[in-house]
């Protein structure tokens, strides 16, 4: 008899190690799903921002229409890009664009001293901002239910019940942020 009591201790200690570790990762999941949540909104932010900031350029500079082509097809691809991996490589290559547009504006005071061209720069420059914010929050949630579902036990739970790993969403750095800035004298 007390060997029952034992057996069935054991079976319901593990039936709620069960429970408990897999409410962790859903509750791991939906924090990483959240967090993406909080970049996407960013992210359309940035993209209404983009057609403002291009219409208020081309009203200074009219012959650089390459240039906001290449803006406007970037931002296109990134609203459309599916996976993460696209997504970022989408958001480099808007990045990259909209650096340029800012390179046009150098060249027109007139421009860079507009209200309406500051505001929207500033905003962007914000939204930049709370895209890198959300960015390293969603990426630290997803670190931390790759970690549950990668490591012993938890590994054995997350296979039982169809946890897999999540993709953590990455941007290119500038080559100035990579590299160091060489002073010579």
């Amino acid at each position: 008899m007390p060997i029952l009591y034992i057996v069935i201790a054991v079976v319901v200690a593990f039936v709620l190690y069960l429970v408990v570790k897999y409410n962790g990762f859903v509750t791991l999941k939906t924090r990483a799903q959240e967090a993406w949540a909080d970049i996407d909104v960013q992210l359309k932010r940035r993209y209404d921002l983009i057609p403002n900031l291009v219409n208020t350029v081309k009203g200074y500079a009219t012959h650089e229409a390459g240039t906001f082509e290449k803006v406007t097809e970037a931002r296109s691809k990134a609203m459309q890009a599916g996976t993460l991996a696209e997504k970022g490589e989408a958001e480099n290559i808007l990045t990259g664009t909209l650096k340029s547009l800012f390179a046009i504006s150098e060249a027109y005071p007139e421009l860079k001293a507009n209200t309406n061209f500051i505001e929207l720069q500033r905003e962007l420059s914000d939204t930049e901002n709370k895209i890198m914010a959300s960015r390293r929050f969603y990426n630290g949630n997803v670190r931390d239910f790759n970690i549950g579902v990668q490591t012993f036990p938890g590994n054995i739970i997350a296979g039982m019940f169809k946890f897999t790993a999540l993709e953590f969403f990455e941007l290119e750095q500038d080559s100035a942020e990579k590299n160091p800035v060489e002073v010579k004298f």
